[in-house]
């Protein structure tokens, strides 16, 4: 018989979270997370769903029945919307500026689909008129993907344009919303995306590990007339919306999969937290903190990766300067000050830092605390 180890108890320290995820956490979230479980069938769990996915119609500015939140990271949101709506041989136009429209790619392409890339360069937005050329070269062409806020780079695409595109040529969207819900305006109805995703661990500053995702109409009946069935059973929103409860409303909630009910009371504070101080309040608050971060990093010497009109607020991409180990400043930052930058990635790696103003964490005092931490690791 093996010996058990002995291991002691954990106990994290207390950082300050300003890399690109996951951000601080509210204190009422944490506290939520301790709150007694109770089953993921009990009527009152139950209405408490109910009251989340109202909280995710507003953050989404959207009136989709079908709204709701997957029990995984947003990767497993953005699988959700590939996965439920696009079929073997069919084509999708892809648009890579970074990590996650690459990611975009791979999923479309390991369905059997066809991914057709609009390329930009890292630290750009996706460029529109080439979007359009795309479209008008590829009339089969059944989707548009792209990401909102790419989070490797700190890059805003202009979403609300790129969706009218969409529609003019007969597309549906599928649209990462990881790192822009909540942190800057985000309108799923009024600019007409069909599939959007996001994370729990960005600006709504709730633990990691739940995927708000939200389905139009047009997607559902996507969804509904596949002539293949769903390639993943977890996923599928068809059966999913058995739990969470479909458009037709009142009807019994029958059982998918066991939900992580302490997280989602903690994505229902962190809602509900985002609907009180409203969401306009919430994107003015990211924007109004960004310029202040940023008079601190340029008082620096730092420059930043992406052109100020498609800046991030909530995602600051600085390039490092020449002779300054990257490593080292992250670990000092760490070890002397608890307080956590991003490293860049891919063709960012070890030429950037990626500082995050998200939800809670994008406060006056994070900010003082990050440019004068800074400053002297720099020295």
């Amino acid at each position: 018989m093996f010996t058990p180890p002995m291991i002691m108890p954990f106990f994290p320290p207390h950082r300050i979270l300003m890399g690109p995820g996951p951000s601080d956490i509210y204190p009422s979230v944490l506290a939520a997370l301790s709150k007694p479980t109770v089953g993921h069938l009990d009527p009152l769990f139950v209405g408490m769903m109910d009251e989340i996915k109202t909280l995710l119609q507003y953050a989404f500015q959207t009136k989709n029945s079908v709204t709701m939140a997957v029990s995984a990271p947003g990767s497993a949101g953005m699988e959700a919307c590939f996965v439920n709506l696009v079929e073997p041989g069919e084509t999708v136009i892809v648009c890579r500026n970074g990590v996650f429209g690459e990611r975009m790619r791979q999923n479309v392409e390991r369905l059997g689909a066809i991914a057709v890339l609009v390329d930009n360069a890292w630290g750009e937005p996706v460029n529109p008129n080439q979007v359009e050329d795309a479209l008008k070269a590829h009339p089969e062409a059944k989707f548009l993907a792209f990401v909102h806020a790419e989070t490797s780079t700190g890059a805003l695409s202009d979403a609300k344009t790129l969706c009218a595109l969409a529609k003019q040529y007969d597309c549906l969207t599928i649209v990462d919303a990881v790192t822009s819900l909540g942190g800057v305006e985000l309108r799923v109805d009024e600019w007409g995306i069909d599939a959007v995703y996001s994370g729990s661990q960005k600006c709504l500053s709730c633990v990691p590990g739940l995927s708000p995702l939200s389905f139009s109409d047009t997607a559902v009946a996507k969804l509904k007339a596949r002539k293949t069935p769903v390639q993943s059973w977890f996923l599928d929103q068809s059966l999913v919306m058995g739990y969470w409860g479909d458009a037709t409303g009142g009807a019994k909630r029958s059982y998918h999969h066991t939900a992580p009910v302490n997280t989602l009371y903690a994505l229902h504070e962190s809602l509900r937290l985002l609907a009180n101080e409203g969401l306009e309040h919430a994107w003015q608050r990211h924007a109004d903190m960004h310029q202040l971060l940023r008079h601190g990093l340029e008082s620096l010497g730092l420059e930043f990766v992406v052109d100020k009109a498609h800046r991030l607020p909530q995602l600051n991409t600085v390039h490092i300067p020449a002779g300054v180990d990257d490593a080292a400043v992250r670990k000092a930052l760490l070890e002397d000050y608890n307080l956590e930058i991003g490293a860049g990635l891919g063709v960012l790696a070890g030429k950037a830092w990626r500082v995050g103003l998200m939800g809670y964490g994008a406060r006056r005092e994070n900010i003082a605390l990050c440019v004068h931490a800074l400053a002297t690791v720099l020295r």
